[in-house]
């Protein structure tokens, strides 16, 4: 028997067993939310268009520099592994500064730190466009990796707390699909105003603009937390403490190493993929090179798929599909030929949008609280990777070309099904 106790938004469940008189072995309490934002409903909705718009904002502003790598080693005079370093000044950026966040969001709230950080990034994204020199060019990446940091790990946790919890995988993966359709279209639009303007520097202009607009949206449509619960103040070491627990439970280090391989191996590929479309036998001009980012669409849908799937047959058996997926999608980019290389590039893309898409829901899903600090955790980790994968890739497309890149990258996909099959995570859903 269940007696029902409502308290505001909250329902106290008493159940009540034959064994109640003795002691209190007869009697459970229980304590279930209906303030979740439930699917269907119009909150829900908003919350879903809100995410969409802050993760297209978030890869729009943060990859708008990928495919001008080229540009940028012919006016500053770098090589690709240091022109590759405005790519991965931005992520380091972001990785730097994610725990810091993934405190304060934990202490201060969700909503206003993303709208703060988009609003934020865009500022410095218009700064890049006027960067002076390549230093200048590189700080005013890095402080937009700062400010961005306030996004992907707090919208996570606000998605871990405000989604039911039978709905996540799907949102979560919708998120992950503004992501690439952000990441598409920054990319795209880039290569394609550079030809039309004739300047990278108006082209990034543009793309703040758009940015600024998707911010707008966010801030207009996302609805305000209901169940955040701020974290009480506490000393540093108190924060350390936490985080070292996050290392003692058993799948979240996995799925750390999970988001290190993944992102690392991706804006790998990509930063050098513009220097071989470039070069002989392809010669593309900056708005084709541009359009071959037209692959990202694939991402959108895969990603929301696969989170659902999850939802459904359990992460780990889906991980494994989108990892092989990644791994056939790279064996055609060693075909010299662009009927396999776009194919290639698309398998990738979408493999990447679905494992991240899981990855992310079970980083926010493996503990109770503090949410913030272990998505601000996994989005270290994530971002980490092209901050290191990034460059060494330049230097092996200099030394090796494209089979030496490839190599590097195979050997990250192939770490990551091991890491899928073999550890604790095979058994965690």
């Amino acid at each position: 028997m269940q007696l029902g106790v409502g308290f505001g938004r909250r329902v106290c469940v008493i159940h009540l067993s034959p064994g109640i008189g003795r002691g209190n072995k007869g009697l459970t309490v229980s304590t279930t939310q209906s303030d979740y934002l439930h699917r269907g409903t119009a909150p829900y909705r908003r919350a879903s268009i809100a995410l969409f718009c802050c993760g297209f904002a978030t890869f729009a502003l943060l990859y708008c520099v990928q495919p001008l790598l080229p540009l940028f080693s012919a006016e500053f005079q770098v090589s690709p592994a240091t022109s590759s370093l405005a790519v991965s000044a931005a992520t380091v950026g972001v990785a730097l500064s994610l725990i810091v966040v993934g405190v304060l969001s934990d202490r201060l709230g969700r909503k206003w730190m993303m709208a703060a950080s988009q609003l934020l990034v865009v500022a410095c994204t218009l700064g890049v466009a006027f960067a002076p020199n390549w230093n200048a060019l590189l700080a005013l990446r890095f402080l937009s990796g700062v400010a961005l940091s306030g996004v992907p790990a707090v919208a996570m946790a606000y998605l871990a707390e405000e989604i039911e919890p039978e709905s996540l995988g799907a949102v979560m993966g919708l998120y992950i699909a503004g992501n690439a359709m952000g990441g598409m279209a920054g990319r795209l639009l880039t290569g394609v105003l550079v030809d039309v303007t004739g300047s990278w520097r108006w082209a990034i202009a543009l793309i703040a603009a758009i940015g600024l607009i998707a911010a707008l949206t966010f801030i207009r449509l996302l609805p305000a937390s209901k169940r955040f619960e701020a974290a009480p103040a506490g000393r540093a070491a108190h924060h350390l403490k936490s985080i070292a627990a996050l290392f003692r439970e058993p799948t979240l280090p996995w799925i750390f190493g999970c988001g290190f391989l993944l992102m690392g191996g991706f804006v790998a590929l990509f930063n050098v993929m513009s220097y071989r479309l470039v070069a002989a036998p392809f010669n593309l001009s900056n708005a084709a090179v541009g359009a071959i980012f037209l692959v990202y669409l694939i991402g959108a849908p895969v990603s929301a798929a696969f989170g659902s799937l999850s939802d459904r047959h359990g992460r780990a058996p889906m991980m494994a599909v989108a990892t092989a997926l990644m791994l056939l999608g790279l064996a055609l980019t060693l075909i010299d030929n662009l009927f396999a290389i776009v194919p290639g590039l698309a398998m990738i893309t979408g493999g990447f949008f679905g494992a991240h898409a899981m990855a992310s829901a079970w980083a926010g899903s493996r503990v109770p609280s503090a949410r913030g600090q272990a998505s601000s955790l996994y989005l270290f980790f994530y971002y980490l990777g092209p901050g290191i994968f990034g460059a060494l890739a330049g230097g092996l497309w200099t030394a090796h070309a494209w089979w030496g890149v490839a190599a590097m990258i195979g050997a990250m996909q192939l770490t990551l099904l091991a890491v899928v099959l073999l550890s604790p995570l095979r058994k965690a859903g």
